[in-house]
């Protein structure tokens, strides 16, 4: 799905009262909360009008007043870390927490999100901005695709390439973001994309992906079903793509069979963005946009994301109405689609009338100081240790410059589907001042770079009374804007509006953000003017512009940045300027849609200035990488290495490596931190950096948590949650979804580094393996323990990963992960380490898909990472008398 920040529709303020609607019989006392929401959801269909009914299918649903229903949209976004017009918090991206392997952290993490999520809508009730995105009680949050492929954009956005990792993962977040009762979730969770949904980002509209009955039960379902079947999700989302001919949200055999049917979800299914229109519009599975809602509801879609409700939802719900008036679907089968839509909202609280709602969570609850420091402690379990040689951790006195585009960047640390206006990012570079002496620590400017684009911090404007952030002024239109936006026209369409001449809101705000939520004055689509100055701290060279879309900016009494025709995710549009420090120079942006200020200081002679910095440093840091918006979701971005979101090579930017190679050659320890979502080559790096640290993108407290762990104020923690390969060149096609050749599980290569490795500042030893049978057998489950012991000299962690062998048959892994406990140690403490696997545990899937745990023999390992990747590790062997097949 696409994360907009553009314009919204101009609707008319829905009520706001919670949902009165005539009285209903108490629920009975064993009654569930689910059964009372489904009565009370019936009981308001059976009121509604057809012409009310059909609008609700969308996901900007708009209010009935007569029945006093507010209105509500379904689009809300927290894969990590809420998304919203306050500083909400920006917590690791998902691979940084897969490699955590932690999930009671996850389970905390997605707890606090949930509670920043309530407080969002809370502030939309207050304002009478609810139908705004991003203010639902529900999140179209965990994604739970496998990160198959490196190449892969959006791959940061999953658990990584693990089918048990992620459903562990997968279960803990919906688990933390739903709350203790999935009966009476607190936020509705969504996993997605429902199904078999991981590349290319080019071809995601129109992909007929053919799988093996094989791959979709060993690989691409197991960590839905666990969501679903385990965590209780309360919904799901269905994917762009086809399977086997079938589009996603048309599927029987996802649907109908696996989702409804095998594993009893009784929750809302909701489409990706568009994707309802693909089935007619790109798969021509359908002759016209009728007759694809009408596959869509009856495969069980209950809820359409339609890309034009950003501007509108006049007429959107005419294909439903063309389609039952063609019999194509009947209005039981719309009916269906709104009681659970309708108990949904029931259940969460967002329509009052069941008892024992939770109380409303204030706005003052987002970003709170308990969050922030989770957000730290999060992000420093992620970071993995990939080589040290001893120059980690950093030395008391030592003197250290800073090299590479990402040393004080700030973009990178949050990844994708963020808010910028998160926290109070930390770059590499602050985070060392802050641990290390500030004398200690130098920078040395790179650049230019694709991968600049920071934004401008508050510290460096001014209004133009002087003082702290820029003046805001907000006008609504006088105008209204057209029914319906053509994308591909739409900045002559906006051109066409006209605005109040005067403000309806003025307030001096922080930086350029939309900050709006609060203001219940100012209509959904408006103009917002933000003016002032830009004051450096620092002379120099730096890249200066603006990113986002629909917005212009001036500088210095000059036309200087055009978005008015960017898509909101191209790269930023950045000019070279010379900067003084101290000087004011008047700075512009007018904008109907989402922009940002960004900016970097670069060096107009980085080779000498590297030179120079390292003949005074001890050690040279040097953080390299991406950042997300190369690696992505659907861009128009097309720069060597990157096309479209994906990744064309495994390759660090031409640049980096030159620069790495230039530090190599001055003869100072070279610390490599990598910040990136998706697997790099570091073959370079591991035979000639002093220590590598893969950092992913870390969150707002990035910084210092990498900071914390170079210096050893914390222990490295994290272990690989992918596969690091050499080249694309050892993979097969990216468009191709077999499995054979991919993943630990499969790929019969030598890895860079392999899933499951990182290192710690101390040594771990594992004691030999106790392997107990459940009654009647090993078939029915298995009992394994052992002692982890620290054999180092100083506090630290290890993630206690057991990996099984399979017997010999056809399509079974190679090894796979079964289960995995981080555990602290002080030096020379002993711990006992237990897991208990159960008949699903023990399965493999069969070549014809079926599950079973196999007759034959097994080996099992428990140790620091996967067995014959020289970690410390144990083995042990057992039995299985009597094949048992699994239910789907």
């Amino acid at each position: 799905m696409r994360i907009w920040t553009g314009i919204s529709a101009v609707v008319a303020l829905a009520a706001l009262a919670p949902l009165t609607v005539a009285a209903q019989a108490a629920p009975a006392a064993s009654q569930t909360a689910t059964d009372a929401a489904t009565a009370k959801a019936e009981a308001l269909v059976a009121r509604m009008t057809l012409a009310e009914k059909l609008p609700q299918l969308l996901n900007v649903a708009p209010a009935i007043p007569r029945l006093g229903i507010p209105r509500y949209n379904w689009w809300t976004e927290s894969l990590h870390g809420a998304l919203g017009t306050l500083p909400t918090t920006n917590f690791p991206e998902p691979i940084g927490l897969g490699a955590s392997f932690d999930a009671p952290l996850v389970k905390r993490v997605a707890a606090a999100i949930s509670t920043e999520v309530r407080g969002l809508h809370t502030l939309a009730r207050q304002t009478g901005r609810l139908g705004r995105i991003g203010t639902g009680l529900d999140t179209w949050s965990p994604n739970l695709n496998i990160f198959r492929d490196p190449r892969w954009g959006r791959g940061q956005e999953t658990y990584g390439e693990d089918p048990f990792l992620t459903a562990r993962m997968g279960v803990a977040f919906v688990e933390g973001m739903q709350g203790p009762n999935p009966d009476r979730p607190e936020v509705i969770a969504t996993p997605k994309h429902f199904a078999v949904h991981n590349g290319p980002e080019s071809t995601r509209h129109e992909a007929n992906v053919f799988v093996s009955k094989h791959d979709l039960v060993d690989t691409y379902l197991p960590a839905f079903r666990a969501a679903i079947t385990e965590a209780k999700a309360g919904s799901i989302m269905c994917a762009y793509n086809r399977i086997d001919g079938q589009p996603a949200c048309a599927n029987d055999m996802l649907l109908k069979h696996y989702l409804r049917g095998a594993w009893g979800f009784t929750g809302y299914v909701v489409s990706d963005c568009d994707a309802v229109k693909d089935i007619s519009d790109h798969h021509h599975y359908a002759p016209d946009g009728a007759t694809a809602v009408a596959a869509a509801v009856r495969a069980g879609v209950d809820n359409e994301c339609n890309g034009a409700t950003l501007s509108d939802t006049a007429g959107l719900e005419d294909r439903y109405s063309e389609a039952l008036q063609r019999d194509l679907i009947s209005v039981a089968d719309i009916d269906r689609a709104l009681v659970r839509l309708f108990a949904a909202r029931y259940r969460v609280g967002d329509l009052a009338g069941l008892p024992g709602t939770a109380p409303a969570v204030p706005p003052s609850a987002i970003g709170s100081a308990a969050n922030s420091q989770l957000a730290l402690d999060a992000a420093q379990k992620t970071l993995v240790l990939l080589k040290n040689d001893g120059v980690l951790p950093l030395k008391t006195g030592v003197k250290v410059a800073v090299i590479g585009p990402l040393g004080d960047a700030t973009r990178v640390l949050r990844g994708n589907y963020s808010s910028p206006l998160s926290g109070t990012p930390i770059s590499v570079l602050d985070g060392l001042r802050q641990v290390l002496a500030a004398g200690q620590v130098t920078l040395v400017p790179f650049g230019p770079s694709i991968t600049d684009g920071d934004r401008v911090p508050t510290a460096v404007l001014q209004t133009p009374d002087g003082k702290p952030g820029l003046l805001a002024r907000y006008y609504n239109p006088v105008t209204p804007p057209p029914a319906k936006f053509d994308a591909a026209d739409m900045a002559k369409q906006l051109a066409a509006i006209r605005y109040q001449a005067k403000p309806v809101v003025s307030r001096i705000e922080p930086d350029v953000g939309q900050r709006d939520l609060d203001l219940a004055k100012v209509n959904h689509h408006h103009r917002t003017v933000w003016t002032g100055f830009l004051v450096p701290t620092e002379s120099g060279t730096y890249r200066l512009g603006l990113s986002g879309s629909l917005g212009t900016m001036t500088f210095d009494g000059a036309a200087f940045i055009d978005r008015t025709k960017s898509r909101w995710n191209d790269l930023a549009t950045m000019k070279t300027v010379t900067l003084e420090r101290g000087h004011r120079y008047p700075v512009t942006v007018d904008a109907t849609g989402g922009v940002d200020l960004a900016w970097k200081r670069i060096s107009t002679t980085p080779e000498a200035d590297l030179d120079r910095a390292a003949a005074q440093a001890d050690v040279l840091v040097a953080v390299v990488g991406l950042t997300s918006d190369l690696e992505a979701e659907e861009t128009g971005v097309t720069v060597p290495g990157f096309a479209g979101g994906d990744k064309t090579t495994l390759d660090l930017p031409a640049d980096q490596i030159a620069m790495l190679k230039q530090a190599k050659a001055t003869g100072k320890p070279l610390v490599v931190v990598a910040m990136n979502g998706s697997p790099i080559d570091l073959a370079w790096s591991k035979q000639n950096a002093a220590a590598i640290l893969e950092a992913w993108y870390p969150g707002q407290s990035g910084g210092l948590a990498v900071a914390n762990v170079l210096s050893g104020k914390t222990d490295p923690g994290g272990r690989l949650p992918l596969t690091f390969y050499r080249s694309v060149a050892d993979l097969p096609p990216f468009g191709d979804y077999r499995m054979e050749g991919r993943t630990y599980r499969y790929f019969k290569g030598e890895p860079v580094y392999p899933f499951g490795f990182g290192l710690s500042y101390t040594e771990f030893t594992y004691g030999p393996l106790n392997v107990t049978p459940a009654a009647g057998g090993a078939a029915n489950g298995l009992h394994v323990s052992t002692v982890v012991t620290n054999a180092g000299q100083r506090e630290g962690g290890d993630v206690a990963q057991l990996y099984l062998r399979f017997p010999a048959i056809p399509g079974a892994p190679q090894v796979a992960l079964r289960g995995f406990q981080r555990v602290a140690l002080k030096p020379g403490e002993t711990r006992t380490v237990s897991f208990d696997l159960s008949p699903r545990d023990l399965s493999a899937v069969t070549a014809d898909g079926q599950r079973e745990v196999m007759q034959g023999d097994y080996t099992v390992s428990v140790g620091s990472g996967q067995p014959d990747t020289g970690v410390a590790t144990r083995e042990a062997r057992f039995s299985v008398d009597r094949a048992i097949v699994m239910p789907d």
